[in-house]
């Protein structure tokens, strides 16, 4: 492996110059499942850009993700939703599920997906044992959910709430191509 010399004869590695690189440009990769470490360094990424005070920035978020934890996702959908700089995001590879909502969630104008990303959205489903009372207390739960998910598409998308359930979020898993989510609203361009 290549490596390049700093100062005091440290060593950095190709890779940690690239991610400084993309620091220094704000741009992050999401990629891979939606879980909490993920979700965190996303999140750290854009506290720590909001941090830093810069006329006309605009933060690139790369998705990449075939889904994953749906609260993971919407604990970054938050901080998105509250950072003072856009956020752009991009959507190459697969954004399934969680990875949808993600995506969906970036500032209107700077969403932009590539041609041959499989992209898949669906309703929240969980399996429920137990009791009675904990099965539908799991249903509440998935209810709430599935609200959730109709709320942040119906705000992404400026689409009513039966659209949304009916193109969007289906009972069955719903596939679309780039085409479709510029016409839904999803997404404003296409690379």
């Amino acid at each position: 492996m290549a490596t390049t010399k700093k100062k005091d004869n440290e060593v950095i590695s190709p890779s940690e110059l690239i991610g400084h690189s993309l620091l220094e440009n704000h741009i992050f990769f999401l990629s891979g499942e939606i879980d909490e470490f993920n979700i965190r360094e996303a999140i750290e990424w854009i506290t720590y850009e909001n941090f830093k005070e810069e006329e006309g920035k605009i933060l690139t978020l790369y998705v990449n993700s075939g889904g994953g934890d749906l609260y993971q996702a919407f604990a970054l959908i938050d901080v998105m939703k509250q950072s003072k700089y856009p956020i752009r995001t991009i959507g190459i590879g697969s954004i399934f599920s969680a990875a949808f909502l993600i995506f969906s969630a970036g500032t209107r104008g700077e969403r932009i997906i590539s041609k041959n990303t499989g992209i898949m959205c669906h309703q929240f489903s969980e399996e429920a044992e137990g009791k009675y009372h904990d099965i539908k207390a799991h249903m509440k739960e998935a209810d709430l959910c599935n609200q959730r998910m109709v709320n942040i598409l119906c705000e992404a998308t400026g689409l009513d709430v039966k659209t949304v359930k009916n193109k969007l979020l289906p009972p069955t898993d719903s596939w679309l191509k780039a085409e479709q989510l510029i016409s839904l609203g999803v997404a404003d361009s296409i690379l």
